[in-house]
């Protein structure tokens, strides 16, 4: 039984092959683009050397399938800070449908920051690692590795992101209206600077026990949020149970039904007025309206409340 001999890939010094970047790699690659198409699963076509971006020059401009503008920018070194910022740079000089950095280091915070681009942006990034290989005595071959590039999933994350910071920039818009419109009915929340998470809340004068306002994208709400820091679950607990004693008396001054929330395994505790009909997803129209509500809920909520609030029996 014969053996198949079997050799050693080695890896050759880049400047070994292409001893200068921009007259021998660039040129080579300029004729040999297949050999990155393969590793990219792309078809790259019609491809020209050095491009005028304003002063500078790209490496190598080609068109993808669709005839949109792919520039490509190499660097038989380890990344840095100036090709990523040319990178960027030419593609946006040109328009560009996507970008190429074929590197022979790809160093970390570049491998993110291409992942970000992707995640941000509605151009395709795609970072190459090139390495020149041989086995034995063979001529020297390219190899390429694609790093990072575009896919769905950096999509779908890119959009996520994008709407988590629009959501953000919404509740802090609800948040500076409702604010300003509070003022009006009482002092309680005067004194708030708008934030931009869910909820936005002052002290209802005892330790722990606070008043917040609650937003979320199809609802609002005004509640008591029981929660007097770590350890003190029992504690909790039990302010809860002595205002849930007296049920019928405060939601009768309330004015209506409460949500009556022990949040049992949890530390927390609420006394919640829902209020259904939109939230910060609504149209900026009926913005004022949904919040007027919620405005005249925690003024009868806080005067149900005050009574109870001061003949609890807690650790100071």
């Amino acid at each position: 039984m014969t053996t198949t001999p079997i050799g050693k890939l080695e890896r050759v010094s880049l400047r070994a092959v292409w001893e200068h970047e921009a007259h021998n790699f660039t040129q080579w690659l300029e004729n040999n683009i297949s050999v990155l198409n393969d590793a990219l699963e792309l078809n790259l076509v019609n491809v020209d050397r050095e491009q005028a971006a304003g002063s500078f020059s790209i490496d190598l401009v080609a068109e993808d399938e669709g005839g949109g503008t792919v520039i490509i920018e190499n660097q038989l070194e380890k990344s840095n800070h100036d090709h990523l910022g040319k990178l960027i740079t030419y593609l946006t000089a040109m328009s560009a449908k996507a970008a190429v950095w074929i590197v022979s280091d790809p160093r970390p915070e570049h491998v993110a920051a291409i992942a970000w681009l992707n995640e941000s942006s509605s151009a395709a990034f795609y970072m190459v690692k090139v390495e020149a290989v041989r086995i034995g005595d063979s001529p020297p071959a390219p190899l390429f590795t694609l790093i990072v590039g575009p896919s769905e999933e950096s999509k779908d994350v890119g959009h996520a992101k994008k709407e988590f910071a629009e959501r953000y920039s919404i509740r802090k818009r609800w948040w500076t209206q409702l604010v300003e419109r509070s003022a009006k009915v009482s002092k309680l929340h005067a004194h708030i600077t708008p934030g931009e998470y869910s909820w936005i809340g002052t002290s209802s004068g005892i330790r722990g026990l606070n008043l917040n306002y609650v937003i979320a994208q199809d609802g609002c709400g005004a509640e008591l949020y029981i929660d007097r820091g770590k350890d003190e679950e029992d504690e909790n607990k039990s302010i809860f149970d002595q205002l849930f004693a007296h049920k019928a008396e405060i939601e009768a001054a309330f004015g209506g039904t409460l949500s009556w929330e022990r949040l049992e395994g949890k530390r927390a505790c609420r006394i919640k007025h829902n209020q259904s009909g939109g939230g910060y997803r609504a149209s900026e129209e009926q913005w004022p309206g949904l919040q007027d509500g919620i405005i005249k809920a925690m003024d009868r909520l806080e005067k149900a409340l005050r009574p109870h609030l001061k003949q609890l029996k807690i650790n100071q």
